[in-house]
């Protein structure tokens, strides 16, 4: 069953801006709010990690200031820009401790990593968090600024795009960095 809800959960987060906007076009957004908590809790819920589950908290609190003081459509589009931003705290604030979030990601595929790979870790760590502000403020961008099209066009598309671009650089050159 738990496989099944992190599926679900998969599915709506990555097409969350498309129900969004497809909602927002036919629906008053305060009607999409339940989705937008109900997401939150899934994540909530299929999240092994303490740090996922605090992060997943910030996110459920900035929502409802955000919901209280801009409105629901607001809120809604300023969802990526608190998971970008909840990202960033977790990715960052892991440089803070001995052992950085890649490394923790690391070590559950290889337990005794030699200082180098600690260190390359921790330098993966502070990309990803860059990546997180600048992902962050585009669609911080797109929420304020934008139409609705460009929101979901960079939130839903783009966004992933860049992840997926990130991810498989990083890959690239942690292969090279193993056979060295």
């Amino acid at each position: 069953m738990k496989k099944f809800l992190t599926l679900l959960v998969l599915l709506l987060s990555v097409g969350y801006p498309f129900i969004v906007y497809f909602g927002l076009q036919n629906i008053d957004a305060k009607w999409l709010i339940p989705l937008l908590i109900s997401i939150l809790a899934l994540r909530w819920y299929v999240s092994e990690q303490a740090e996922q589950r605090t992060i997943i908290v910030i996110t459920l609190v900035i929502l409802v200031c955000i919901l209280t003081f801009s409105g629901y459509q607001f809120g809604l589009k300023f969802y990526p820009v608190m998971m970008n931003f909840s990202f960033f705290i977790l990715f960052a604030g892991s440089l803070l401790t001995p052992t950085s979030i890649v490394e923790k990601f690391a070590r559950l595929k290889e337990p005794d990593l030699p200082v180098e790979a600690k260190i390359y870790t921790r330098k993966v760590t502070m990309v990803w968090s860059v990546f997180f502000i600048f992902n962050g403020s585009i669609a911080c961008f797109t929420a304020l600024y934008a139409s609705d099209e460009t929101w979901m066009l960079y939130n839903g598309f783009i966004a992933y795009i860049l992840m997926g671009v990130l991810g498989a650089t990083e890959w690239v050159v942690r292969q090279r960095v193993v056979k060295a």
